[in-house]
């Protein structure tokens, strides 16, 4: 007899949305250089858009230092516009087929804002939970409705689900918390 509810599909959608809160947060400049800082960034190549890691080598050969290396000749003047439009404030330094950005300090203001910004990421992540907590008790509910469940496994599924969203979302504000020190550490 079925439970109604498949816990492992909710657990692996609650880790998803862990997942991609945590590539949202990699992409947030911290004051040290990532090769993720540039994923969000796409570039016009060969008609169409494509994220810079598919058309160059990304590195981070210094703590405040990024280079890219551009695989095609042809591509590197669209590289350098891609960057430099994607306001995420770089300014990068084009030599041959290589491109450095250096990393400029992160002022107060700038901080702030980014924290401003890592909280955004986590309200998207914990509705995407509670999007699948709403999904789980709709399927405890319609279970106990056609008589596959009774009421008291539907209330024990219930508090299952909860207890899963609720751990969920307490991993998400640790995440954030650790992003935010990280962020506002001078």
């Amino acid at each position: 007899m079925s439970t109604g509810v498949d816990f492992k599909d909710l657990q692996r959608r609650m880790d998803g949305a862990i997942s991609a809160f945590r590539n949202d947060l990699a992409s947030l400049r911290t004051g040290r250089a990532s090769s993720n800082l540039l994923d969000p960034i796409l570039v016009q190549a060969y008609g169409a858009p494509m994220p810079v890691n598919q058309v160059a080598t990304v590195t981070v050969p210094e703590p405040r230092m990024i280079s890219v290396s551009v695989w095609d000749k042809a591509l590197v003047s669209a590289v350098d516009r891609a960057i430099r439009e994607s306001n995420l404030g770089f300014n990068p330094i084009v030599d041959g087929t290589n491109l450095r950005i250096p990393l400029p300090e992160l002022n107060e203001q700038r901080r702030k804002e980014l924290v401003k910004i890592a909280h955004q990421y986590t309200e998207h992540a914990k509705v995407a939970v509670r999007h699948v907590r709403r999904d789980g008790m709709e399927h405890v509910k319609k279970a106990e409705k056609d008589g596959e469940i009774s009421q008291d496994d539907m209330r024990v599924h219930s508090d299952r689900v909860q207890k899963m969203t609720d751990d969920t979302i307490t991993s998400i504000d640790a995440i954030l918390a650790e992003k935010e020190a990280e962020i506002m550490q001078v």
